[in-house]
């Protein structure tokens, strides 16, 4: 079973502020699932992606998923 964080509890896994952990979030730097109005994070997740050194992530459908594609 995945165990679910909230951004307080990343912030101090992660030893970010937790305004950071939301940015992060709303860019997609980071992997996350929005549940309302609030952030939570699959530990398992952000274990894998710290451990691969996962390039920063774009949501499908964000403004940033079709940049660098045109000219």
């Amino acid at each position: 079973m995945p165990q679910i964080m909230t951004t307080k509890e990343l912030a101090k896994y992660l030893k970010l502020h937790e305004i950071t952990i939301c940015k992060y979030a709303v860019q997609g730097r980071i992997p996350a699932i929005r549940i309302g109005r609030v952030w939570r994070f699959d530990k398992d997740v952000i274990d894998k992606w710290i451990g691969e050194g996962t390039p920063p992530l774009i949501k499908a459908g964000s403004k940033e998923a079709g940049k660098g594609a045109r000219k």
